[in-house]
């Protein structure tokens, strides 16, 4: 589960965020301005954070460039102000996106989901390099296509293969059926909703143990948790 920083001097605008993120499986902590957004970050670890640009105190520009001192932790800034200016000055101080007011929460969601899976992509490169992924007794050889529990080989049928290395490399993101049928089995696919949920089903039968990291987003589709 990832784990957003909402940074706003508006109530109302951390509690639609927090609504939306807590929504698609997010753990979300708030900071009202800017310096308690520095200290947070000096106490805890954040896979990413929305920070407004006009605060009291310290302002988000600056908490920005303070926080990217010492965690290289994904920013995306919120702004009354679209002006090419405010963007260029916030890219040049290093976060990911900028987003302005007022904004759909649900295009703000996809914002971060994309900023996520960047993130993850470059930081995990030596992981993803060597195809191979871990948790706990469960082992998954991308490259050799052989999946263990506990040293125990698991025989998976190619779709179930290619459902279980989509959901891997797509970790921690809300995935819409749609999506799923679309890049695991094409655009020619015409099949329905229910033969995905079928090799679902299946692919959680073969996890054992660890069908619960396949978590079912009710009236979204499935997110990969491990």
């Amino acid at each position: 589960m990832s784990k957003l920083l909402i940074v706003d001097d508006e109530k109302r605008i951390r509690d639609m965020i927090r609504k939306y993120a807590e929504f698609e499986g997010y753990e979300v902590e708030e900071a009202q301005e800017g310096m308690q957004a520095v200290t947070l970050c000096r106490e805890n670890d954040y896979d990413l954070i929305v920070m407004d640009v006009m605060m009291p105190i310290l302002d988000g520009f600056s908490a920005s460039k303070e926080i990217l001192k010492t965690k290289a932790i994904p920013i995306i800034m919120l702004s009354a102000r679209g002006e090419e200016y405010d963007k260029l000055h916030g890219f040049e101080t290093g976060v990911d996106d900028y987003v302005v007011k007022p904004f759909s929460p649900k295009e703000l969601m996809m914002r971060i989901q994309a900023v996520l899976k960047r993130t993850r992509h470059s930081t995990n490169k030596d992981t993803l390099d060597k195809e191979i992924y871990t948790y706990e007794g469960l082992c998954v050889d991308m490259t050799a296509r052989i999946i263990t529990i506990d040293n125990k080989r698991i025989t998976m049928t190619p779709k179930e293969y290619s459902l279980l290395f989509y959901f891997i490399k797509n970790k921690g993101i809300a995935l819409t059926r749609e999506a799923l049928i679309r890049d695991v089995w094409g655009y020619d696919f015409y099949g329905d909703d229910r033969t995905l949920d079928t090799h679902i089903k299946l692919l959680r039968k073969c996890l054992k143990e660890y069908s619960s990291l396949i978590v079912t987003l009710r009236g979204v589709g499935y997110r990969f948790e491990g």
